[in-house]
């Protein structure tokens, strides 16, 4: 027996308006999906626990398995798993976007904040950035390390976890109230924003019409995580097929495998098959299971695109789970498979909300009574409904 999931991050939302009251899932061409619903276990699940903030961090920790409340430590310090930074016990991890600011106004507090991701930079650019602010910033207490695209990682020596605002919850708002009460933090951010803004890669992007990469954004301040084993809690060996560092680290945590594929950028255009066929190697070659994480709906809510998110959904019913299904059915196996979003990323408002998301659980071996459709209202109507997140992997694994 095989065990997969699907995740497609931030798919979810809510009906729109100009989409007849459907949402993005429910506009969306799914044949694959379509196919399944009828005969798949689909639900409704909670994967934010009360009180905590509804990031990709904690809902994929839950959706893995783990009990955010018991064992989340920050979401950059995941992060510094997947880049290889041995954190001490006394440091505090910083994610460090790239992000855009506008450049009218001659007050750093004055600007307004226009792209958290800087249009999806590539990493080799991104990576001159951090380069280009080490010489001025990079000391015995504050330390910089590239990652992946516009998400970066500082390291505070003997630091504190102090309250930091996302940069995609206040797209298109003055930045001067939710800049760091921290004063080195507040001054680095105000100093990036100095060298970067006329950096040579910023002056080519302005030309070619691309968003500038022209501030740091620090947020998601922790402390050094510690996760048990995937492997000692579900008796599976499971790999991680990602392109972003989040799960790359919380792979690296939970002692999983991860598969690096050529392409995959975490952006509407990513090397869908080659996640695929990184998949099926893992299976291939001794894993029980395997997480399949495509970044593009998140990204693409974020932005407010209401047709790129309908199309990052169809993306992955067509080039991913049909994919995965006609590879796992060429293996021989019988599996499990799991489609879900770790949260929703409503367009209405840009960033993330806590409100459940429906999953849907395929089994090769048997038909359940399921729903018409898979969607937000499908899940509502099934009647199931998942109070915990972190219990629905045990529920995939059947333990």
């Amino acid at each position: 027996m095989k065990y997969v999931v699907v995740l497609g991050d931030g798919m979810a939302d809510e009906p729109i308006e100009a989409l007849n009251g459907k949402t993005p899932i429910q506009a969306a061409h799914t044949p694959a999906l379509d196919k399944i619903a009828p005969v798949s276990e689909i639900g409704l699940v909670h994967t934010v626990p009360e009180g905590m903030n509804p990031g990709s961090d904690v809902a994929n920790l839950a959706v893995m398995g783990y009990n955010p409340s018991a064992c989340y430590s920050g979401r950059s310090p995941l992060e510094a798993l997947s880049i290889g930074v041995e954190m001490e016990d006394t440091d505090i991890s910083l994610r460090c976007n790239i992000v855009t600011l506008s450049d009218e106004e001659e007050k750093y507090e004055d600007k307004k904040i226009l792209d958290h991701s800087s249009g999806e930079i590539s990493s080799e650019e991104a990576a001159q950035l951090i380069e280009a602010i080490k010489p001025v910033m990079q000391n015995e207490t504050y330390q910089f390390y590239a990652g992946t695209s516009y998400r970066h990682l500082t390291i505070w020596k003997h630091g504190q976890v102090v309250d930091l605002v996302p940069p995609h919850d206040v797209l298109g708002q003055t930045v001067g109230q939710y800049l760091p009460k921290q004063k080195d933090l507040y001054d680095m951010m105000k100093k990036s924003y100095e060298i970067l803004n006329d950096h040579p890669i910023n002056v080519e992007r302005a030309k070619k019409g691309l968003n500038k990469a022209n501030s740091l954004w620090f947020w998601g301040a922790g402390t050094k995580p510690s996760l048990g084993g995937f492997y000692e809690k579900t008796g599976k060996k499971g790999a991680m097929v990602s392109a972003v560092d989040l799960l790359k680290g919380i792979a690296v945590g939970a002692g999983m495998r991860n598969m690096e594929v050529e392409g995959a950028n975490g952006g509407l255009h990513t090397n869908y098959e080659g996640k695929v066929m990184a998949a099926i190697q893992a299976l291939k070659e001794g894993s029980d299971f395997v997480y399949i994480h495509v970044e593009a709906p998140d990204e693409m809510g974020h932005q407010g695109n209401m047709e790129n998110k309908i199309t990052a959904i169809e993306y992955l019913d067509q080039k991913v789970i049909a994919r995965m299904q006609e590879e796992l059915q060429k293996m021989g196996e019988d599996y499990r498979m799991l489609v879900m979003p770790d949260h929703p990323t409503p367009l209405a408002i840009r960033t993330h909300s806590s409100n459940p998301v429906p999953y849907l659980l395929f089994d090769s071996r048997k038909e359940a009574s399921g729903q018409p459709e898979y969607s937000e209202a499908a899940g509502k109507a099934s009647g199931i409904y998942v109070q915990n997140g972190y219990e629905l992997m045990n529920h995939l694994l059947e333990i």
